[in-house]
């Protein structure tokens, strides 16, 4: 079940609580802190209950459950310790559209309450639809503990100040920047010296600073194989500060939705049959385009730029008309792939050394030192090699590499749906044929992929390997 999230204004709002025990009194607290008018239904109240109802914060509605109760209840929540009777309020909830919680009932839930990180007026909430409680809970522990306490202060000194700051700043972009200030600059390292009035200065006299216009840029970042936790937190903070981002095919969705909201996405990868040529000429002049406008533009790239991902390229297009760019790093596919498939790329008694390859050149105007590629004691990394597997095969054991070379055939490496076949060299086309594997996929070549088959790890494993003793 996926919930949409939502935060709702309760503030004199009516909302019912159905019980009267120690958790019915914890969810009564919660929903007073948010200014909620609460009634509470039940034949008896614990004591802070009653000190609640005898004080008038709250109204005591005495008894069993009645339907009537909800009559102008925004929404309510069932915490007593009968099923029966919890699902006898969510069913008249539902007859009337009342959102309803029923505590550590999923099921006969229309809205979860979640486990919350509280810096008001900054509120984080994290939910596991009810079925991980626990889960949650250890999530806002984590949470809490990267959260600075000065981050409510700062947050009420900006809302006291966001119609200033609207009218110092009325470019969004320019907005932006201030608010990336705020969190970053001097005014928050005041605050956590305990100097409110001197924050408080400090913001006032930005804003009546005039500004420049900031040039527009390009950041080169490589987004990984695949995998969001692979992605380095410079790249996850260039993707939050990005105006648009100019993303490849091969960049995961799951990748996407760790950018900025608001940023605009626009998709540059290149496909089979397309002319990249031409496709290459767009992505430079929407780089150049965006940053002559001011912009932060990430250039978000499949694995490493500067690995068969034309970075270098994109880079001097950029140098030749004197725009900004800086490069961050990815995790190239050679290194995750063969790491989430149980493959070291180098060790003592089997690879001395690693070859980078491009297997686009086995069937394009083909440079490559086949000879020194097939030498034995080192491991060959093939990019972009599913198409051409037949002609790799082939070349390799044209020019001298054993046949029964081990081989691994890394398809979607580091994604859930990983699948790594190994087997021999001079059963590669067939095996690979056989069991579907399609791009993007990485092949390795070499005595190492033998380990594969020990010490995978991740994904289906798939072995097609005949000892040659056999």
């Amino acid at each position: 079940m996926k919930l949409f999230p939502l935060f709702a204004d309760l503030n004199q709002r009516p909302v019912l609580v159905v019980g009267g025990g120690a958790v019915a009194s914890r969810k009564t607290q919660a929903l007073l802190e948010a200014g909620a008018r609460v009634s509470v239904g039940a034949p008896q109240l614990t004591a802070d209950l009653a000190a609640l109802a005898a004080g008038g914060r709250i109204a005591h509605l005495a008894g069993a459950f009645q339907p009537d109760w909800l009559d102008d209840a925004w929404l309510v929540v069932a915490a007593t310790d009968d099923r029966v009777v919890n699902a006898h309020v969510s069913r008249c909830a539902e007859a009337r559209r009342i959102f309803c919680n029923v505590v550590d009932d999923p099921a006969l839930s229309s809205f979860q309450v979640p486990s919350i990180v509280d810096r008001s007026p900054i509120t984080v909430a994290i939910s596991s639809a009810g079925v991980a409680p626990v889960l949650a809970r250890r999530l806002r522990e984590r949470i809490e503990s990267m959260f600075d306490h000065t981050l409510a202060p700062l947050a009420q000194l900006a809302a006291r100040h966001r119609a200033a700051i609207r009218a110092a700043r009325p470019d969004l972009g320019a907005r932006r920047r201030f608010y990336d200030w705020l969190l970053d600059g001097p005014v928050a390292s005041l605050l956590r010296q305990a100097r409110p009035a001197d924050a408080e200065a400090a913001l006032t006299e930005e804003l009546e600073t005039p500004q420049m216009v900031p040039p527009g840029s390009v950041v080169l970042v490589g987004a990984g194989p695949g995998d969001p936790g692979l992605l380095t937190l410079r790249a996850l903070r260039a993707l939050n500060e990005a105006d648009v981002i100019l993303y490849d095919r091969l960049v995961s969705p799951d990748i996407l939705a760790m950018a900025r909201r608001d940023a605009e996405r626009v998709d540059v990868g290149k496909h089979p049959g397309e002319d990249h040529h031409a496709t290459q000429t767009r992505i430079h002049g929407l780089m150049a385009d965006n940053a002559r406008l001011g912009r932060r533009v990430v250039r978000l790239k499949g694995g490493d730029a500067f690995i068969f991902g034309r970075g270098g390229e994109e880079l001097q297009f950029l140098r030749a008309r004197n725009i900004r760019y800086e490069v961050v790093p990815g995790i190239t596919a050679a290194l995750a792939c063969a790491a989430h498939a149980g493959i070291p790329l180098t060790h003592r008694a089997h690879a001395q050394s690693v070859h980078l390859v491009t297997a686009h050149s086995s069937t394009e105007a083909d440079t490559l030192d086949w000879p020194a590629l097939a030498g034995a004691t080192q491991t060959l990394a093939f990019y972009m090699g599913v198409g051409q597997l037949d002609a790799l095969a082939r070349r390799l054991i044209q020019h001298g590499r054993d046949p029964l070379t081990p081989f691994a055939l890394v398809e979607n490496g580091s994604r859930p749906q990983q699948r790594v076949l190994t087997g021999q060299l001079e059963d590669l086309p067939r095996l690979a044929r056989a069991h579907g594997i399609h791009a993007p996929a990485m092949l390795f070549v070499g005595e190492v992929a033998r380990l594969g088959d020990e010490l995978h790890w991740f994904g289906q494993h798939l072995s097609e390997r005949v000892d040659a003793t056999t």
